[in-house]
């Protein structure tokens, strides 16, 4: 992609930040998301009546509802949009990886309120109430810990490699061997593990809409369509965070295309700071939401 193309759309990334935190946006969203999410959930309950009563097309409508929930419930502030916009920044990870982990991690949130909810009903003989305790007391400020750790990882793995990088950054014509990291070393996705602790830390915290939709179905005796419509959710979500998926890549290319050299020593030092700083972003903001919770 052109230079100038990924600088102004980190431009326009930056500008919607400004205005999200500089200027007060960010509450004015957040009150239009809880305001979506009420509606939604009063629209979900009558259609559940009407699907028990086997009305035709309540399906239908109570997936887009679902969809629309969780939608609105993303937009809202949370722990998945920071961590998978964070790791965007700090990893040099491509845009249909990222955009797999956001997917991954949103389907995984759901999968986790389809387990609480059944286990808490099956084997342990738990409450509405209690279920809902347990996610919002409990879950909640747990991932938002979890998010705070893989924060500090991600930034003490670049403060390793800023330890690493005096040595030198290519290969030595001397002796033949490689005193520190290349540009492609220092972007390189650390796989499967990286995937577990992103999807993990999101995934711990059901979402309570979820829950109550679940919860009802169970009584109402309609449970399938409590489990599709929770996924519905889940694809909701998701559709957000792809978005600020792509914005956390298309911001890192930007700001990398401007410091990028023939050596690629730019690079190097770019992705180490970006990923020091948006590390200690991302552990600052959870922590700061886990301690909103206790």
């Amino acid at each position: 992609m052109p230079r100038a193309v990924l600088s102004l759309g980190a431009l326009a990334v930056l500008a919607l930040a400004l205005w999200l935190w500089g200027f007060g946006g960010a509450a004015g969203l957040g009150a239009w998301a809880r305001a979506g999410q009420a509606e939604t959930q009063q629209a979900m309950a009558r259609l559940l009546r009407s699907l028990r009563a086997g009305e035709p097309g309540a399906m239908v409508g109570l997936l887009g509802l679902c969809f629309a929930y969780g939608f609105f419930h993303a937009a809202g502030p949370g722990h998945g949009k920071i961590l998978i916009g964070g790791y965007g920044m700090a990893a040099r990870v491509g845009a249909l990886r990222l955009s797999a982990l956001a997917l991954g991690s949103s389907l995984a949130q759901a999968a986790s309120a389809v387990a609480l909810v059944y286990a808490g009903v099956f084997l342990f003989d738990l409450t509405r109430q209690q279920m809902t305790g347990l996610a919002e007391d409990l879950l909640a400020p747990v991932s938002y810990g979890a998010v705070a750790l893989v924060g500090l990882w991600l930034a003490l793995r670049g403060f390793r490699r800023w330890w690493r990088a005096p040595r030198g950054d290519r290969t030595c014509a001397g002796c033949g061997h490689s005193h520190g990291p290349s540009p492609q070393e220092a972007a390189r996705v650390r796989g499967w593990r990286d995937a577990a602790m992103l999807i993990g830390a999101v995934a711990i915290r059901p979402c309570t809409g979820a829950l109550f939709l679940l919860i009802l179905t169970w009584r109402m005796g309609i449970e399938m369509a409590g489990i599709l419509g929770t996924f519905a959710m889940g694809m909701g979500t998701a559709s957000v965070t792809l978005v600020v998926a792509l914005a956390s890549v298309t911001l890192r290319e930007g700001a990398l295309a401007r410091l990028a050299t023939t050596e690629g020593r730019g690079v190097v030092r770019a992705l180490t700071a970006l990923e020091i700083g948006a590390g200690l972003v991302i552990a600052a903001l959870a922590i700061q939401l886990m301690r909103a919770t206790l």
